[in-house]
């Protein structure tokens, strides 16, 4: 009889701590879409999204003969492009809160050794998706587009669509955030203990064939852009590498914390 009782308990608390799990999964995206809406609506009003959409254009505009706009070919565009920009602006300016919301509700179910290792690894991993945006707006947008320019024939006036542009920027944006989280990437994959450091080295000539042939893929089919996207690759790969070597597999801390308890008793 108490066999049975036991066996009828276990189903229901799997489902409360199911459900309890799904409500806070629920309150932690509401914080998270909360807080973007709240930045979103802050910068909507102030500075405006024409004004955020005019900082993103900036590096082409400068690329562009003087008195040379961009263009809208859709009728609701001119108000739909900005207000896309702002909404990223604001995902971006949010993100820090977004982060601490997946923190504390994966959090819990870590061991404390992995609690230690996870928070430095959620804001490194941000900071260097920044810096791989902020990288490629400073230092690619400027360089790629003079370039392009340079090419463009005297009897055309080049006048970009704002949307295509949109979505040209995104996709770059994205292309060398997720580039500059090759550290990250390296590092877990030496705690997780998939491969060692000296395997890792060893690699080195396929990660940089790797990194010129992702480059051809996800960036525009001119040398520079493709350049400038493969030569930080490989120089994140080495400082993964550097970073990587203070990092002991999985494994190895099991045994240890095992061998500690173990010489206690």
């Amino acid at each position: 009889m108490s066999t049975e009782n036991h066996t009828a308990e276990q189903p229901a608390e799997s489902g409360e701590s199911f459900m309890s799990h799904l409500i806070e999964l629920r309150s932690r995206l509401l914080y998270a879409v909360g807080s973007m809406m709240v930045v979103f609506i802050i910068l909507f009003i102030y500075p405006g999204a024409g004004v955020i959409y005019d900082l993103l254009a900036a590096p082409m505009l400068a690329s562009l003969p003087e008195g040379t706009r961009m263009i809208a070919t859709g009728v609701i565009t001119p108000f739909m492009v900005p207000v896309k920009v702002t909404m990223m602006a604001a995902f971006v300016v949010s993100l820090p809160v977004i982060l601490y919301q997946v923190w504390a509700f994966v959090a819990p179910g870590l061991y404390r050794h992995e609690q230690r290792l996870a928070l430095p690894l959620i804001i490194s991993s941000s900071f260097l998706f920044l810096a791989g945006m902020a990288f490629c707006y400073f230092v690619v947008f400027k360089t790629v587009f003079r370039f392009i320019a340079s090419f463009a024939p005297q009897s055309i006036t080049p006048a970009p669509d704002i949307e295509a542009y949109l979505s040209f920027v995104m996709s770059m944006f994205l292309a060398f955030g997720v580039t500059f989280e090759v550290p990250v990437a390296v590092v877990l994959l030496v705690r997780m203990g998939i491969v060692s450091v000296q395997k890792l080295k060893e690699a080195r000539g396929y990660v940089v064939v790797g990194a010129f042939i992702i480059a051809a893929v996800v960036t525009p089919p001119d040398v520079v852009s493709q350049f400038m996207l493969a030569v930080p690759l490989c120089i994140l790969y080495e400082i993964g590498l550097l970073c990587a070597r203070g990092i002991k597999p999985r494994g190895k801390d099991t045994d240890e914390e095992t061998d500690s308890t173990s010489s206690k008793d």
